[in-house]
C-alpha cells in the first residue's frame, strides 16, 4: 500500500494530501530513511511521523478496511515524544 494511502487510511493523518506534503517536506521516515508518498509500506516497516509539537513512532501491522488505525490493528505505537520546539508546515 502507498505510504500516503496507509496514513490517511490509518488514521495517522488526517487528509492524504497533508500525507503528501509532509514526505515532500522529509518529516515521514521509513525504517530511518526520508520516504516519497509513493513508497510502497509492507507489514513490519517502522514509520517515524514528525509533528509540529510531537514525533510518533510506529510499526506498521497489517492492512484491512473500515474503523479506525488503532482498532483494526493496522499499526502499533512504539513510542510518542512531545516536543518544545515548532516547526511551521
Amino acid at each position: 500500500m502507498r505510504l500516503d494511502l496507509f496514513l490517511k487510511s490509518s488514521g495517522l493523518v488526517r487528509r492524504r494530501s497533508l500525507a503528501q506534503e509532509m514526505c515532500g517536506m522529509g518529516l515521514v521516515l521509513v525504517n530511518g530513511a526520508p520516504a516519497k508518498p509513493g513508497k510502497e509500506v509492507r507489514a513490519g516497516d517502522v514509520l517515524e511521523l514528525r509533528f509540529p509539537r510531537k514525533v510518533v513512532l510506529v510499526r506498521v501491522s497489517g492492512f484491512e478496511a473500515f474503523r479506525s488505525g488503532r482498532e483494526r490493528g493496522l499499526f502499533e505505537v512504539l513510542s510518542e515524544e512531545r516536543r518544545g520546539d515548532v516547526e511551521e508546515l
